[in-house]
């Protein structure tokens, strides 16, 4: 299981390798939130997306038990050009498997940091079976999308980035808003902050229809997603939260917040006219969050939201901007 003393390991390994994001304010966005809100900015990350930290870190700690012949993984594209990276700068060989239905730039960009590409369809195809047997026959060793737990310390290190940069602007209690599909960043953050900065509660959050965190958090128990596509916000759906991030979640997570697709595309929208930064849809649910369902949450603490990734298809972004 994910503890601090993992996370602290995972930035000693990330030291000078992955970027220490911003958090970033604007009057406006504090006017529509009701209250201060700040955005950290892990679209600006290597590969734009907070899965470089996983990535490097788990690729790092396979290499530090071990000889490794290649590394092999399962995304929807954020992930994977994490790990192509991770594995490129290592020296190692990559295979990522994509649903064939994942944004072109994510596809294209993983094939050029040297991963080989095995597309699947994500609606009839089982990802975890086909990553399990391209692992066995070639001796791959498989990096985890989210429920592995030096991937989730490898996220975690956003946490502490979070905690460091709000007691720099003497914020002591804050409601944590998190993008969350299974659960990696945003259990990592929880176990980061719980250490860190216990005043801070944090919430998963994810679009209308796939939000089986929440629903999970209502029930007491696991529970999955009906549908496994269909939504603009594809770099947060997965069938379910995983088998280590899920307690963590329940154990340290406030209640999970829920966004449609139209306030997805109207935060896109927002941060690119008042940050001059770039999220793809998955990404802006937790700022979407913060923006239009602040009331939900209670007190008035200020409002930090994870802006988890920029990869966005040219198409899209301007359909948020014309939303």
């Amino acid at each position: 299981m994910t503890d601090i003393h993992l996370i602290d390991a995972a930035a000693r390994r990330l030291e000078g390798e992955a970027r220490r994001t911003p958090l970033l304010s604007s009057p406006f966005l504090d006017e529509i939130a009701g209250r201060p809100l700040f955005v950290k900015a892990e679209c600006l990350q290597h590969t734009g997306s907070f899965k470089f930290r996983g990535a490097w870190n788990a690729v790092s700690a396979l290499r530090e038990a071990g000889d490794v012949k290649g590394v092999i993984a399962f995304s929807s594209g954020n992930h994977a050009q994490g790990v192509a990276l991770a594995a490129k700068r290592q020296g190692l060989p990559a295979v990522i498997i994509m649903p064939a239905d994942a944004p072109a730039i994510k596809i294209a960009n993983t094939r050029a940091l040297g991963a080989e590409v095995v597309e699947f369809d994500r609606a009839t195809e089982d990802r975890d079976e086909i990553g399990a047997r391209l692992s066995a026959e070639r001796g791959l060793a498989l990096v985890k999308p989210f429920d592995m737990a030096e991937v989730i310390a490898g996220q975690g290190t956003v946490g502490l980035e979070i905690a460091e940069q709000a007691g720099e602007l003497g914020i002591d209690s804050a409601r944590v808003l998190v993008p969350c599909g299974g659960g990696g960043l945003t259990s990592g953050i929880a176990v980061a902050l719980a250490a860190r900065a216990p005043g801070f509660t944090v919430h998963p959050c994810e679009p209308e229809d796939f939000d089986d965190v929440a629903r999970s958090q209502a029930a007491g128990q696991r529970v999955r997603n009906q549908r496994l596509a269909g939504s603009i916000c594809d770099a947060i759906i997965t069938p379910e939260a995983g088998d280590l991030t899920w307690p963590l979640m329940r154990d340290l997570c406030g209640p999970g917040q829920v966004v449609t697709e139209d306030e997805a595309l109207r935060a896109m929208a927002l941060a690119h006219d008042r940050l001059k930064i770039v999220l793809e849809p998955g990404s802006a649910v937790a700022l979407a969050a913060a923006l239009f369902h602040a009331g939900k949450l209670e007190g008035d603490a200020p409002l930090i939201a994870v802006a988890s990734g920029g990869n966005v298809d040219r198409a899209m972004m301007i359909r948020a901007l014309q939303a």
